[in-house]
């Protein structure tokens, strides 16, 4: 995983209003936290820190004020109608730290024939990895699987480094045999139309 700089300023102002200039500035507001400290209040650019958060679980080297950190995204909100960035919430990590993060599931291959559903029960994986080298996501064959199997935890193949943060048991995706809608009996059509005569 790609280490993406970014540039902060530290924030002085806090609230709605001072908030609102950030985002207007093009700036995101952001705070960050971890190893005991202190929440750092800080800015970040706003378009490259979109730009970067189309990864999941990226690893970001912000510069604050002279002083180089390493944060992972543990909260994004976003406007629910425009959909731009409101406020970030970071997590400081170290070179060899291992963190908790979720992720994404994606699949490959087809279903046995017929009319099956895939159901996601868990579209992210929680995992521990090593902050430098999470996973971006974890891919799994569902070639050939028929109704009423499923796959657990522990049949995902993760990379060297990576550990499940769930139980191994835990169903994460299962084959669903579609239901078809029952037509009505004869003698329900026969009694509907009589007593419409």
């Amino acid at each position: 995983m790609a280490e993406i700089k970014l540039a902060a300023e530290a924030r002085t102002e806090f609230g709605k209003g001072a908030a609102r200039r950030i985002r207007r500035e093009n700036k995101v507001p952001a705070v960050v936290y971890g190893h005991g400290n202190e929440p750092a209040h800080i800015t970040l650019p706003g378009h490259e820190l979109n730009l970067a958060l189309r990864q999941s679980n990226v690893l970001l080297a912000i510069d604050v004020d002279g002083k180089p950190e390493l944060v992972i995204p543990k909260a994004v909100q976003r406007d629910a109608i425009k959909g731009f960035l409101e406020h970030v919430d970071l997590l400081l990590v170290k070179r060899g730290e291992k963190v908790n993060v979720e992720v994404p599931v994606h699949t490959e291959g087809e279903l046995a024939p017929g009319a099956n559903l895939l159901e996601h029960v868990l579209n992210a994986l929680p995992v521990e990895a090593e902050a430098t080298h999470i996973p971006e996501s974890v891919t799994v064959s569902v070639a050939g699987l028929d109704a009423g199997d499923s796959v657990l935890a522990k049949d995902i193949t993760l990379p060297a480094g990576t550990t499940l943060a769930v139980e191994d048991d835990a169903v994460v995706l299962q084959v669903l045999a579609a239901q078809a809608e029952e037509a009505p009996a004869e003698g329900e059509a026969e009694g509907d139309e009589a007593a419409e005569a």
